[in-house]
């Protein structure tokens, strides 16, 4: 009996050990765990210089998390090969949630099939937590261009194949794709110019340098107001209240024409869920601010915020559809 009563101890006491164990364990894992994220800032990286369309997306809703997490938001640019460098620096970041990516559509879905050798893999090394923002791009042209309308613009082109220069915010960015494919649908010849960033190229389209751009309405508004470039199409199926008076281009004299540039955020893969699930849970919160939507209005834009897997699958069809343009097109970046 005595024996029977020391046995009963002895486990009553290894189950008490044990739960004192995974009491520990828990207490240690918790820094981990999404309560406590994020505990310290985090980095917002923009894969372009700053002032164009994704820097500015990217700075309104930092400001909004930082608020929100009581932590710094900072945002990062780091421009540079279409938005690789700095798409790279995301993908080979630790798996924590504390770097994400600010991405636009070109760097996950048209650059795997502009470069011969990527720095990462886009669908492996990246994970999908959003899409921040979507909208449409307008036709500008410098104002020493002598066309007034898409279809005197074309007729240029044709007249002086190849002569004409657009700009783009750099090889395989989705300001060249749509530049690329108001070229192709329009049936011209124009020399691509691409730069670090969207910014910079309207500079250098406000300064003559190049003829034209189609480039988004977040980054180009300032300077259609300012009398520094001129509008000749937005890119949507219906006219851009930010642009009223702008016709689109389909309306304008490519019937059938559209195309739209988004913003999102991606992450190293392997973060764990609970990070990403919070991280998308708080920045779909943002997105519903109305200081936050009323903004991205006057830029054009309309907030998304789906779902990580919906986001994945706009990603993935995306994909389908520009490998066909870049293929018809023979473009490449090396």
């Amino acid at each position: 009996m005595a024996n029977q009563t020391k046995r009963h101890a002895n486990r009553f006491l290894l189950a008490a050990l044990m739960g004192c164990v995974t009491l520990g364990l828990t207490a240690y894992t918790a820094p981990a765990n999404a309560q406590a994220f994020p505990n310290k800032p985090v980095r917002l990286i923009v894969p372009f210089v700053a002032g164009g369309a994704t820097d500015i997306v990217a700075r309104l809703v930092a400001q909004k998390l930082s608020a929100a997490w009581g932590q710094p938001v900072v945002v990062e640019n780091r421009g540079g090969a279409g938005g690789n460098i700095g798409a790279d620096a995301v993908a080979k970041s630790p798996a924590d949630g504390y770097t994400i990516l600010v991405t636009s559509g070109s760097i996950v879905t048209v650059n795997p099939h502009m470069y011969a050798k990527m720095p990462f893999d886009a669908k492996k090394d990246l994970a999908p937590i959003t899409n921040l923002a979507s909208g449409p791009q307008v036709l500008v042209v410098h104002p020493a261009v002598p066309a007034k309308n898409v279809k005197e613009l074309v007729a240029l082109a044709k007249s002086k194949p190849g002569q004409l220069n657009f700009g783009s915010a750099g090889i395989g960015s989705q300001v060249h794709m749509a530049g690329e494919a108001f070229v192709y649908a329009a049936g011209i010849e124009a020399q691509h110019i691409p730069y670090k960033g969207e910014a910079v190229a309207f500079t250098d389209l406000a300064g003559g340098q190049v003829q034209f751009m189609v480039g988004n309405i977040a980054g180009a508004t300032g300077h259609i107001q300012s009398g520094r470039i001129r509008a000749l199409g937005v890119t949507s199926a219906k006219r851009s209240p930010q642009l009223p008076d702008v016709p689109t281009v389909a309306e304008a004299g490519l019937p059938g024409f559209e195309n739209t540039g988004w913003f999102g955020f991606m992450a190293p893969a392997g973060t764990p869920k609970p990070i990403i699930d919070k991280i998308h849970a708080d920045t779909v919160k943002v997105l519903t601010d109305q200081e936050v939507k009323d903004r991205l209005t006057q830029l054009g834009m309309a907030p998304v915020g789906n779902s990580p897997a919906d986001f994945g699958k706009e990603i993935a069809v995306e994909y389908e559809r520009w490998g066909k343009v870049v293929s018809a097109r023979k473009l490449t970046a090396n």
